[in-house]
């Protein structure tokens, strides 16, 4: 069985866990996704050993499933044999797709196998011209970005030949999927790599804003799963491959009952308690996503606190509070000022007719508390039911690949100074340093070019750095970040900013010129370098963009953390945030290092930046001028080496 025989809209469940596969199978999923113990987007989920993979393949064929087997982490040079290893092994069990995040690995598995390739949403891909890319990379189907409303969706879905996948339900990335450098940066985890920190669920505070104000809320899509279904979206996806087994085998259940219905045309596509149901096995809070709304933050907490119950009064020893929903076997967690106080079980002796008036099981001040439910009286059966699917292991071989070495001798080399400027008087202060500028200004760019080419200077128009619109570029040199922007923009010299994830010699395509990702140390670098002709630029200077962003609440400013750190924040034309770093990357001493690599072009962002610092930046860099690094050092206030040195996980 193969990916795509169904004609019906799928319903596509998370699996991490045996368990989690039991209950998607109980649930009534049509396909699931699972990943192995390497080269997935949730390293810290269970995952399956290849014999596990093996047997759930196997298993859910034997139900009439599909699985589909995530390989959809950046990969390193030296990792890159390893990984089509394991895509062979995914082959000859006959695993139904795989889906990938690095598109170095695509041609590498379309030259040796046959099984279907599907773009993760690590991706981002969020457009006609994106889904157009994918159908000439071979691909079968797309997981679109999930900031996209209905209507891109729509028109995404009903112009491509390729199939669409799209998130229904569960938790929401902050930043673009496969865009946010974050957690790497702060402690070297790569959400690339599937190790994300979950920096988004800490507290910050900017200006006068303080909470959880990187936290959204989990989507929730019932409602849009009629105009999904009309406009001819593949599949449905549910996020959730860290969660448990109720939350797996609940959202299947309930998410394929609501597609039964919308497909029977009913007015009522979920029933209060299987509403119920789903708020208590896992929320943040509910939002339609941004299928429906342009703003899904919920702030106030950062974890699952099931169904609010709203206010509960505790008076000598017992919990006194509005029945509701609830039924003995039902548990119930108190907090108060945002704290967790305890949980427990409801007996039939603490339901009072209306009324709850039960004694917790652990000690508690008088007074008021907030009150969730966070078990339900079905969850022992459930798992019951759950239990009686068991995995079987098969047999799994991995056959080893050799790839060829084609060690390129590039030769050291006078590296070009290349900077990102947003306005003309930073602009005007690097020209005298500059070989080419990338602008990045929303305005005065014909002005821009005419001072670029009285200086003999090139000139490469930066695009937005991501716009949910097509619209072609007007220059003919141009720098991309995205799939998309490549695609519409094929015919002219194009540059591709490191937003593209340029990880390993396989990734870089045709293009003038690329920016290998901040994420590369040095011999990781150095790996990439020997192995591609291509021009190749490294970022030196600057604050590397953390995050990119749909939430409209988050105001420009300073983001503060709960240890001091401060991270800029600023808001594009196209009304998407930026975070940007707290640190400096400052190579300025690894500069002869980079030459001797054969690095073509060395990339220093001074985009906002006073134009004072950004003449003794250019000038630092042009003369090489070592004994300006304490100086430079000075100015940044806080600087260093990014990845450099160490890399990431």
């Amino acid at each position: 069985m193969r990916a795509g025989d169904s004609r019906d809209m799928e319903l596509l469940a998370p699996v991490g866990t045996e368990e989690a596969l039991g209950a998607a199978i109980a649930g009534g999923a049509d396909a699931v996704y699972l990943g192995g113990k390497s080269f997935g987007a949730r390293h810290f989920a269970s995952n399956f050993t290849d014999r596990q993979l093996a047997g759930a393949v196997r298993l859910v064929h034997d139900h009439g499933m599909r699985a589909y087997v995530t390989v959809n982490t950046l990969i390193k040079e030296g990792e890159m044999a390893e990984a089509l290893s394991f895509v062979g092994m995914l082959d000859s069990v006959e695993a139904d797709a795989v889906i990938i995040q690095d598109r170095g690995l695509l041609p590498l598995i379309k030259e040796r196998f046959s099984i279907p390739v599907h773009a993760s949403t690590q991706m981002a891909i969020h457009s006609p011209a994106g889904a157009r890319w994918a159908e000439g990379q071979g691909m079968e189907r797309v997981i679109l970005a999930r900031e996209l409303g209905l209507g891109q969706v729509k028109e995404i879905a009903e112009s491509s030949k390729v199939g669409v996948e799209v998130f229904i339900h569960g938790a929401l990335c902050y930043c673009f999927s496969g865009q946010c450098l974050f957690s790497s940066f702060l402690g070297g985890r790569s959400g690339n790599r599937g190790m994300c920190a979950q920096p988004c669920r800490k507290r910050y505070t900017v200006g006068k804003k303080e909470g959880y104000l990187l936290s959204t809320a989990d989507t929730f899509g019932v409602g849009s799963i009629p105009e999904l279904m009309r406009c001819g979206v593949s599949s449905l996806k549910i996020e959730g491959r860290m969660r448990s087994p109720q939350y797996v085998y609940l959202t299947s259940l309930v998410y394929k009952r609501a597609i039964e219905r919308a497909r029977n045309g009913d007015d009522i596509l979920i029933t209060d308690r299987e509403r119920e149901l789903l708020e208590v096995v896992f929320n943040r809070g509910f939002s339609g996503g941004y299928l429906t709304e342009s703003d899904v933050m919920q702030t106030a907490f950062p974890e699952s606190r099931g169904r609010p119950l709203g206010p509960a009064t505790m008076v000598h020893g017992y919990l006194r509070m509005d029945r509701g929903v609830l039924e003995p076997g039902d548990g119930i967690s108190l907090y108060q000022g945002g704290e967790k106080i305890g949980g427990f079980d409801l007996r039939p002796v603490d339901l009072k007719g209306e009324y709850v008036l039960a004694s917790p099981p652990f000690s508690s001040n008088e007074g008021e508390y907030a009150v969730y439910k966070t078990k339900d009286r079905e969850f022992p059966a459930i798992m019951e039911t759950i239990s009686r699917i068991r995995l079987q292991e098969r047999e799994a071989v991995r056959r080893p690949i050799e790839l060829p070495s084609k060690r390129t001798r590039r030769g050291e080399r006078e590296s070009e100074l290349s900077f990102y400027v947003s306005s003309l008087s930073v602009l005007e202060a690097v020209l005298p340093y500059a070989d080419r500028v990338y602008y990045d200004g929303s305005k005065q760019e014909d002005e821009a070019l005419g001072m670029c080419d009285r200086e003999g200077k090139e000139f490469v128009r930066v695009l937005p750095r991501l716009s949910l619109g097509e619209v072609e570029a007007e220059h003919d040199k141009v720098m991309v970040h995205t799939v998309d922007q490549y695609e519409l923009n094929r015919d002219r010299e194009l540059y591709g900013s490191y937003h593209m994830n340029f990880f390993n010699s396989h990734t870089i395509p045709r293009m003038h010129q690329c920016t290998l990702s901040p994420e590369l140390d040095r011999e990781e670098l150095l790996e990439v370098l020997s192995r591609t002709e291509e021009r190749c630029e490294v970022m030196v200077f600057g604050r590397v963009e953390l995050m990119l962003s749909r939430d409209p609440t988050l105001p420009e400013g300073t983001l503060i953390d709960d240890r001091g750190t401060r991270y800029p924040v600023h808001r594009d034309p196209e009304g998407f945030v930026h975070i940007s770093h707290s640190t400096d990357l400052l190579l300025l001493d690894k500069v002869p290092e980079l030459r001797s690599m054969g690095v073509d072009s060395l990339g220093i962002d001074v985009r906002r930046r006073h134009p004072d610092m950004a003449a003794f930046v250019g000038r630092s860099f042009r003369e090489l001028d070592i004994d300006d690094l304490g100086e430079l050092r000075r100015k940044c206030g806080r600087s260093g080496l990014g990845h450099y040195r160490k890399g990431v996980f």
